[in-house]
């Protein structure tokens, strides 16, 4: 039963109906599974959790749906975890606080609500995190000194866009501050390239975001950019 099988790719197939517990039972010894592309339904089978080895989990784009199960957070070797754009419920569960090594995470374009998980600040080699396009109740803040890519719900001075074509106000009494200096914009290009930089040339599989524009450079509270919405953002496995 190909039991020195460590990697397993049928990415980007017509490949349709359950994802069996056979291809996450105990007679592989998976450290790579990619399953991304694809048209599969129904859950991900907690057979999930029996994968200790595991590293690279891509389920993307697939039509899959229930929630996250619970036995995901036993695969504490997992580095890059990606199941954007399904139909996955409820919350973000709390097992998977046990995947400390966790660089790459992608979650976006499902149905998860609930609360943003405060363990996700604790994650100290996440390097992309991307939680747009679902239903949570609150914002979260992932403090680290080389974090260049960061989806916020919201932020408080907006976007870029608010600011180069703002709309008029009534009663607005902050409405004179809305204008970017030459410094200031110097400044958000700045933080934007380097955001780009990084995305490009030190994630350990680059990302291309794909949907860079004025309204998805965020704000903080100094002004600062941040890259956000990751919702067409592609990795590049083959990346030369």
């Amino acid at each position: 039963m190909c039991q020195n099988l460590f990697l397993l790719n049928l990415a980007n197939n017509n490949l349709i109906g359950f994802i069996s517990p056979q291809v996450t039972g105990p007679s592989f010894s998976l450290v790579v599974l990619d399953l991304s592309g694809n048209q599969f339904i129904g859950v991900l089978p907690m057979e999930i959790g029996i994968l200790k080895n595991l590293e690279y989990l891509n389920i993307s784009e697939n039509m899959l749906f229930g929630k996250i199960p619970t036995s995901l957070g036993s695969c504490v070797k997992l580095e890059f975890l990606d199941i954007r754009r399904n139909l996955f419920q409820g919350i973000i569960p709390p097992s998977l606080g046990s995947l400390r090594d966790l660089q790459e995470l992608d979650l976006s374009n499902n149905n998860l609500s609930g609360q943003i998980p405060n363990f996700l600040e604790h994650f100290v080699y996440l390097k992309f995190l991307n939680l747009s396009h679902n239903h949570f109740e609150n914002e979260v803040f992932y403090r680290a000194h080389d974090f260049k890519a960061l989806v916020y719900e919201f932020m408080e001075n907006g976007n870029l866009e608010e600011w180069l074509h703002p709309t008029p106000r009534v009663d607005d009494a902050h409405e004179e501050k809305r204008n970017l200096s030459l410094l200031n914009r110097l400044n958000i290009a700045i933080d934007v390239t380097n955001a780009l930089d990084y995305l490009h040339n030190h994630c350990q599989t680059p990302v291309v975001h794909c949907d860079l524009k004025p309204s998805n450079v965020l704000l903080d509270d100094e002004l600062i950019g941040h890259v956000g919405d990751f919702g067409l953002a592609r990795f590049l496995l083959n990346n030369t």
